[in-house]
């Protein structure tokens, strides 16, 4: 069932939930809303094909980008440039790859993360408060209950490795521009090498937010989790390492134990989370 929270949003967004067909990505973003019942919004995502595009861009777009420094130039103003560009690349890796790392660690699925097929919708004040893809697919693995049968929607990959490298090449590939122009409009106070380390700090607290499962989900999820790690450090990405003291490095993660924390505004908070800097 979608939550009334949520059929709020997409009735506001001029979506129809009761016209659309059933995808595995509806599907997984039921699940997605659930781990944060309180804020709904954190982890899912819209199809594109199902809401009103107004205050809607692609991600790649000129006026994303002047909504985005906008943004950018109203927290600065508040902070400084560095914790500005610390609190908008912390978002930025949300919407990338933050939103879709419950998904692969939990079930092994994931959309597309890649910068043409993402969408993001801005409130008032600038920010970025919902994301959509543009193609719905989700990628699997071949055990998914999804993967047999022909069904449109998804696309099986034939090993966690396979899936693991391509959302990490598709993420490398989306940040990996908006964190040269970020770098540009902090005027260089905040190092591309700090936002990267930004986004491995991020994976290591997915895994310890996640919720526990039996018989030995948390395991896998680590694993999962190292090896997105390990893909960014394939590519080059220096996502290990100190940020604010806090190391991103081999995943060691039981039940209860601390972990780095990469805080996150939730959707329309930007005002109150910069209070808190």
């Amino acid at each position: 069932m979608v939550s009334k929270d949520n059929v709020a949003h997409i009735a506001a967004s001029g979506a129809d939930p009761g016209r659309r067909p059933r995808l595995a990505l509806h599907e997984s973003c039921e699940r997605l809303r659930g781990l944060y019942p309180h804020c709904p919004q954190v982890y899912d995502v819209a199809v594109l094909a199902e809401v009103n595009k107004r205050r809607w861009h692609p991600l790649d777009s000129t006026r994303t980008v002047e909504r985005l420094r906008a943004g950018f130039d109203e927290t600065a103003a508040v902070a400084d440039r560095r914790a500005a560009a610390q609190l908008l690349a912390a978002r930025l890796t949300h919407e990338v790859l933050g939103r879709a790392l419950p998904l692969l660690l939990l079930d092994g699925r994931v959309w597309d993360v890649g910068l043409e097929n993402l969408w993001v919708h801005f409130d008032g004040d600038n920010d970025i408060d919902w994301l959509a893809v543009a193609d719905p697919t989700v990628r699997v693995l071949p055990d998914d209950p999804w993967a047999d049968g022909g069904r449109s929607g998804v696309r099986v990959l034939p090993s966690e490795a396979a899936l693991i490298t391509w959302v990490a090449h598709r993420c490398h590939r989306t940040l990996a521009p908006l964190f040269v122009w970020l770098h540009a409009a902090s005027r260089t106070d905040l190092p591309i090498a700090a936002m990267w380390q930004i986004v491995g700090s991020a994976v290591v607290a997915a895994t310890a937010g996640l919720p526990c499962r039996p018989g030995g989900g948390e395991a896998v999820s680590c694993r999962r989790a190292q090896a997105v790690l390990d893909a960014l450090v394939g590519f080059g990405l220096p996502v290990r390492g100190p940020v604010g003291g806090m190391g991103c490095g081999a995943l060691r993660l039981r039940h209860g134990s601390a972990a780095p924390r990469v805080e996150i505004a939730p959707p329309g908070r930007t005002a109150a989370y910069i209070a808190r800097l």
